[in-house]
């Protein structure tokens, strides 16, 4: 059984995530207001950096530099088929009948064909690549994202989407997986994988003087985008970086035109 061992897990999280702490603001730093708790949840960012900064990208680094990039798509094609049933399932619940019907072609295809999901034959056969999660079904159905929550580990997330986690493990067949070996082993190269993916964005929040409230404000967008299926753009919303020297004169002007 692997509850003890996720138990430990569990409650080393929380304490990370305490020890974490606060973090002072600015006095004159600009609020949003989706983010009431910014003082808590740059403390918890700073945890993430710092342990991201010592294990996960050395390892992502190390993982791109030495597995060659055919190898590493399979990895990605595999975990993404992986998450499949999740996409449909929720799919399902938002009425997207169509849509599930297209996502469970590409599962038994991909599984069968695409030798476990290591490869894609599904995108060559036209069959459509989704991405639902059962925070999006309730955004669907009318619940509100609320406050912005920076996650120990995890990362970015929101009230809404944060325990719609838990729902989506439930759903991803990884869960069931029995051997506990086996389901951590996947579990650690999910996170690895989910990683080398990020590593290309790494120069541009180097660049920007609060990286916390970039990696918020593109979070909160791109949710906004999701959810609504494309048609909430985030454009009434443009991302400011808030101590560059002209934040606010950025702030207040209309978004561009694309």
């Amino acid at each position: 059984m692997r509850n003890p061992p996720r138990a430990r897990a569990a409650l080393g999280l929380s304490i990370a995530f305490a020890l974490s702490g606060c973090v002072t603001l600015p006095p004159n730093a600009p609020r949003s207001p989706q983010d009431p708790w910014e003082s808590w949840n740059r403390g918890v960012y700073k945890f993430n950096d710092k342990l991201d900064r010592a294990v996960a990208k050395p390892v992502a680094r190390t993982y791109v530099r030495v597995v060659p990039a055919r190898a590493r798509t399979g990895v990605s094609n595999f975990f993404s088929n992986l998450n499949q049933p999740t996409v449909m399932i929720n799919d399902a619940l938002q009425g997207k009948l169509k849509a599930a019907a297209n996502d469970l072609a590409r599962f038994v295809l991909n599984s069968t064909v695409g030798i476990g999901g290591l490869l894609d034959p599904a995108t060559a056969a036209g069959l459509d690549k989704n991405d639902e999660d059962f925070g999006q079904t309730l955004g669907k159905w009318g619940v509100k994202a609320g406050p912005f929550v920076e996650l120990p580990v995890l990362g970015p997330s929101d009230l809404r989407d944060a325990p719609a986690k838990v729902v989506d493990e439930f759903t991803n067949p990884r869960t069931y997986v029995q051997d506990s070996y086996a389901y951590y082993s996947l579990w650690t190269v999910s996170l690895v994988d989910t990683r080398a993916g990020l590593l290309p964005l790494d120069a541009t929040l180097k660049n920007v003087f609060d990286p916390y409230a970039v990696t918020r404000d593109a979070f909160l967008q791109h949710r906004a985008y999701q959810v609504s299926d494309g048609k909430d753009s985030g454009a009434d919303e443009p991302l400011v970086d808030p101590d560059a020297p002209d934040a606010d004169s950025k702030a207040a002007a209309p978004p561009a035109k694309p």
